[in-house]
Protein backbone atom coordinates (compact mmCIF):
# COMPACT_ATOMS: atom_id res chain seq x y z
CA UNK A 1 0.00 0.00 0.00
CA UNK A 2 1.53 3.67 -1.06
CA UNK A 3 -0.91 5.70 0.05
CA UNK A 4 -0.23 7.14 3.47
CA UNK A 5 -3.36 7.14 5.91
CA UNK A 6 -1.90 9.95 7.87
CA UNK A 7 -0.32 12.24 5.78
CA UNK A 8 1.28 15.17 7.01
CA UNK A 9 0.62 18.46 7.23
CA UNK A 10 2.47 20.97 4.76
CA UNK A 11 5.28 22.81 6.78
CA UNK A 12 4.76 26.65 7.57
CA UNK A 13 6.33 28.77 5.51
CA UNK A 14 9.40 30.48 6.26
CA UNK A 15 9.08 34.09 6.98
CA UNK A 16 12.11 36.69 7.89
CA UNK A 17 11.41 39.25 9.67
CA UNK A 18 13.87 42.30 10.31
CA UNK A 19 12.68 44.14 13.12
CA UNK A 20 14.96 46.14 16.17
CA UNK A 21 16.66 43.66 18.46
CA UNK A 22 13.59 44.84 21.45
CA UNK A 23 9.99 43.55 22.15
CA UNK A 24 8.88 44.93 18.32
CA UNK A 25 11.44 41.14 17.57
CA UNK A 26 8.94 39.25 19.63
CA UNK A 27 5.57 40.81 19.21
CA UNK A 28 6.19 39.96 15.05
CA UNK A 29 7.24 36.77 15.84
CA UNK A 30 4.36 35.74 17.47
CA UNK A 31 1.68 37.66 14.85
CA UNK A 32 3.72 35.26 12.24
CA UNK A 33 3.37 32.52 14.53
CA UNK A 34 -0.59 32.75 14.96
CA UNK A 35 -0.78 33.79 10.94
CA UNK A 36 0.31 29.87 10.26
CA UNK A 37 4.02 30.81 9.61
CA UNK A 38 7.61 30.22 10.63
CA UNK A 39 9.10 33.13 11.80
CA UNK A 40 12.94 33.55 11.09
CA UNK A 41 13.46 36.97 13.58
CA UNK A 42 17.25 38.24 12.31
CA UNK A 43 17.04 41.82 14.02
CA UNK A 44 18.28 44.19 11.46
CA UNK A 45 18.21 47.21 13.78
CA UNK A 46 20.01 48.43 16.97
CA UNK A 47 18.78 51.19 18.60
CA UNK A 48 21.66 54.10 20.15
CA UNK A 49 20.02 56.95 21.47
CA UNK A 50 22.31 60.28 21.30
CA UNK A 51 20.00 62.00 24.03
CA UNK A 52 19.25 65.16 22.37
CA UNK A 53 16.15 66.30 23.26
CA UNK A 54 13.17 67.71 20.77
CA UNK A 55 12.90 71.58 20.63
CA UNK A 56 10.20 73.12 22.85
CA UNK A 57 9.37 76.25 20.94
CA UNK A 58 8.16 74.82 17.83
CA UNK A 59 5.17 75.58 16.16
CA UNK A 60 4.73 72.29 14.76
CA UNK A 61 6.89 69.02 16.23
CA UNK A 62 7.44 65.79 13.88
CA UNK A 63 7.76 62.63 15.53
CA UNK A 64 8.30 59.76 12.84
CA UNK A 65 8.71 56.50 15.12
CA UNK A 66 7.31 55.09 18.49
CA UNK A 67 11.23 54.36 19.57
CA UNK A 68 11.99 58.50 19.55
CA UNK A 69 8.46 59.12 21.36
CA UNK A 70 9.58 56.76 23.98
CA UNK A 71 12.71 58.54 24.27
CA UNK A 72 11.34 62.10 24.21
CA UNK A 73 8.89 61.19 27.09
CA UNK A 74 11.44 59.62 29.04
CA UNK A 75 13.21 63.10 28.15
CA UNK A 76 10.44 65.13 29.97
CA UNK A 77 9.65 66.96 26.62
CA UNK A 78 7.08 69.40 26.71
CA UNK A 79 5.99 70.52 23.11
CA UNK A 80 4.84 73.92 22.52
CA UNK A 81 3.38 73.41 19.75
CA UNK A 82 1.17 70.78 17.69
CA UNK A 83 2.24 67.68 17.96
CA UNK A 84 2.62 65.41 14.13
CA UNK A 85 2.82 62.05 13.86
CA UNK A 86 3.51 60.68 10.88
CA UNK A 87 1.49 57.08 11.09
CA UNK A 88 -0.93 55.45 13.05
CA UNK A 89 1.73 53.77 15.24
CA UNK A 90 3.48 57.10 16.33
CA UNK A 91 -0.15 58.09 16.95
CA UNK A 92 -0.46 55.46 19.51
CA UNK A 93 2.64 55.91 21.03
CA UNK A 94 2.38 59.87 21.82
CA UNK A 95 -0.99 59.32 23.17
CA UNK A 96 0.43 56.17 25.61
CA UNK A 97 2.80 58.67 26.61
CA UNK A 98 0.47 61.26 27.46
CA UNK A 99 0.62 63.56 24.40
CA UNK A 100 -1.91 64.78 22.10
CA UNK A 101 -1.96 64.35 18.44
CA UNK A 102 -2.78 67.48 16.96
CA UNK A 103 -1.78 65.92 13.22
CA UNK A 104 -2.18 62.68 11.45
CA UNK A 105 -1.71 62.26 7.90
CA UNK A 106 -4.14 60.07 5.68
CA UNK A 107 -1.34 58.47 4.02
CA UNK A 108 1.34 57.22 6.51
CA UNK A 109 4.10 58.54 5.07
CA UNK A 110 6.72 61.71 4.82
CA UNK A 111 5.35 62.56 1.63
CA UNK A 112 1.43 61.85 3.37
CA UNK A 113 2.79 64.75 6.19
CA UNK A 114 4.09 67.13 3.87
CA UNK A 115 0.91 67.22 1.95
CA UNK A 116 -1.34 67.42 5.24
CA UNK A 117 1.03 70.32 6.64
CA UNK A 118 1.32 72.13 3.26
CA UNK A 119 -0.89 74.85 3.39
CA UNK A 120 -0.17 75.46 7.30
CA UNK A 121 3.74 75.96 7.65
CA UNK A 122 4.09 78.73 5.84
CA UNK A 123 6.46 80.81 8.30
CA UNK A 124 6.04 78.74 11.04
CA UNK A 125 8.98 77.02 12.86
CA UNK A 126 8.93 72.73 12.65
CA UNK A 127 10.81 70.80 14.63
CA UNK A 128 11.74 66.82 13.34
CA UNK A 129 12.68 64.52 15.59
CA UNK A 130 13.64 61.30 14.15
CA UNK A 131 16.79 58.60 13.78
CA UNK A 132 19.87 59.72 11.38
CA UNK A 133 18.52 58.02 8.52
CA UNK A 134 14.89 59.67 8.54
CA UNK A 135 13.93 60.63 4.74
CA UNK A 136 15.13 63.56 3.30
CA UNK A 137 12.24 64.42 1.58
CA UNK A 138 9.88 64.83 4.60
CA UNK A 139 12.68 67.93 5.26
CA UNK A 140 13.09 69.23 1.62
CA UNK A 141 9.00 69.27 1.11
CA UNK A 142 8.35 71.02 4.83
CA UNK A 143 10.77 74.42 3.73
CA UNK A 144 9.54 74.24 -0.09
CA UNK A 145 6.04 75.16 1.79
CA UNK A 146 7.76 77.51 3.54
CA UNK A 147 8.47 76.33 6.66
CA UNK A 148 11.51 76.90 9.03
CA UNK A 149 12.73 73.46 9.68
CA UNK A 150 15.34 71.89 12.43
CA UNK A 151 15.99 68.20 12.47
CA UNK A 152 17.29 66.88 15.99
CA UNK A 153 18.45 63.09 16.00
CA UNK A 154 17.09 60.88 18.95
CA UNK A 155 18.82 58.32 17.85
CA UNK A 156 20.76 56.18 15.46
CA UNK A 157 20.12 53.28 14.02
CA UNK A 158 23.03 50.73 13.79
CA UNK A 159 23.13 46.55 12.60
CA UNK A 160 23.48 44.59 15.36
CA UNK A 161 26.44 42.30 15.73
CA UNK A 162 25.76 38.58 14.36
CA UNK A 163 22.78 39.80 11.97
CA UNK A 164 22.57 37.83 8.77
CA UNK A 165 20.85 34.22 9.73
CA UNK A 166 18.31 35.08 7.03
CA UNK A 167 20.76 36.02 4.52
CA UNK A 168 22.61 32.42 4.91
CA UNK A 169 19.20 30.81 5.12
CA UNK A 170 18.23 32.66 2.07
CA UNK A 171 21.15 31.76 -0.16
CA UNK A 172 20.44 28.09 1.12
CA UNK A 173 16.79 28.54 -0.35
CA UNK A 174 15.27 28.34 3.47
CA UNK A 175 13.32 31.59 2.80
CA UNK A 176 9.60 31.62 1.46
CA UNK A 177 8.98 35.36 2.48
CA UNK A 178 11.21 38.45 3.75
CA UNK A 179 9.22 41.13 5.71
CA UNK A 180 11.58 44.60 4.63
CA UNK A 181 9.99 47.48 7.22
CA UNK A 182 12.68 50.28 5.42
CA UNK A 183 15.38 51.29 3.63
CA UNK A 184 17.62 50.16 5.94
CA UNK A 185 16.41 46.88 6.93
CA UNK A 186 17.65 46.28 2.88
CA UNK A 187 20.76 47.91 3.38
CA UNK A 188 21.77 45.87 6.49
CA UNK A 189 20.43 42.61 4.93
CA UNK A 190 22.59 42.97 1.77
CA UNK A 191 25.81 44.03 4.40
CA UNK A 192 25.22 41.07 6.39
CA UNK A 193 25.32 38.64 3.15
CA UNK A 194 28.39 40.45 1.82
CA UNK A 195 30.18 40.01 5.18
CA UNK A 196 28.86 36.38 5.21
CA UNK A 197 30.11 35.84 1.76
CA UNK A 198 26.45 35.20 0.15
CA UNK A 199 25.29 38.61 -1.23
CA UNK A 200 25.01 37.35 -4.66
CA UNK A 201 23.33 34.14 -3.34
CA UNK A 202 20.99 35.35 -0.95
CA UNK A 203 19.51 38.00 -3.57
CA UNK A 204 18.75 35.05 -5.67
CA UNK A 205 17.59 32.76 -3.21
CA UNK A 206 14.64 35.72 -2.62
CA UNK A 207 13.72 35.62 -5.97
CA UNK A 208 12.05 32.20 -4.94
CA UNK A 209 10.27 34.34 -2.49
CA UNK A 210 7.87 36.27 -1.72
CA UNK A 211 9.47 39.62 -0.87
CA UNK A 212 7.69 42.20 0.93
CA UNK A 213 8.47 45.99 1.51
CA UNK A 214 6.47 48.15 3.71
CA UNK A 215 6.30 50.87 1.48
CA UNK A 216 7.33 52.35 -1.80
CA UNK A 217 10.68 54.10 -0.76
CA UNK A 218 11.84 50.75 0.95
CA UNK A 219 10.51 48.89 -2.26
CA UNK A 220 12.77 51.17 -4.79
CA UNK A 221 16.05 50.97 -2.67
CA UNK A 222 15.05 46.67 -3.00
CA UNK A 223 14.46 46.94 -6.39
CA UNK A 224 17.92 49.28 -6.80
CA UNK A 225 20.16 46.60 -5.42
CA UNK A 226 18.46 44.13 -7.59
CA UNK A 227 15.91 42.74 -5.27
CA UNK A 228 12.44 42.10 -7.33
CA UNK A 229 9.83 43.15 -4.49
CA UNK A 230 6.50 41.37 -4.77
CA UNK A 231 3.91 43.03 -2.11
CA UNK A 232 3.45 46.67 -0.94
CA UNK A 233 0.79 46.63 1.65
CA UNK A 234 -2.36 48.97 1.16
CA UNK A 235 -1.56 50.16 4.69
CA UNK A 236 2.51 51.17 5.51
CA UNK A 237 2.13 48.83 8.87
CA UNK A 238 3.60 45.76 9.92
CA UNK A 239 0.59 43.77 10.92
CA UNK A 240 -0.98 44.54 7.46
CA UNK A 241 2.35 43.63 5.66
CA UNK A 242 2.53 40.32 7.35
CA UNK A 243 -0.75 39.81 6.93
CA UNK A 244 -0.82 39.94 2.77
CA UNK A 245 2.27 38.83 3.03
CA UNK A 246 1.19 35.40 4.34
CA UNK A 247 -1.90 35.33 2.25
CA UNK A 248 0.12 35.85 -0.48
CA UNK A 249 1.95 32.48 0.03
CA UNK A 250 -1.32 30.63 0.70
Amino acid sequence: MTDDPFPSSPSAPTVAVFRPDDERTDRAAALLERLGADPLPDPMLEVDPTGAVPREDADFTVLTSKTGVELAAEAGWEPGGAVCAIGEATADALEAAGYAVDVLPETYSSTGLVDRLAGEVDGARVEVARSDHGAQVLLDGLEEAGAYVHETVLYRLTRPDGAGESAERAAAGEVDAALFTSSLTVEHFLAAAEERGVREAAVAGLEGAVVAAIGRPTAETAAAAGIDVDLVPGEADFETLARETVAALE
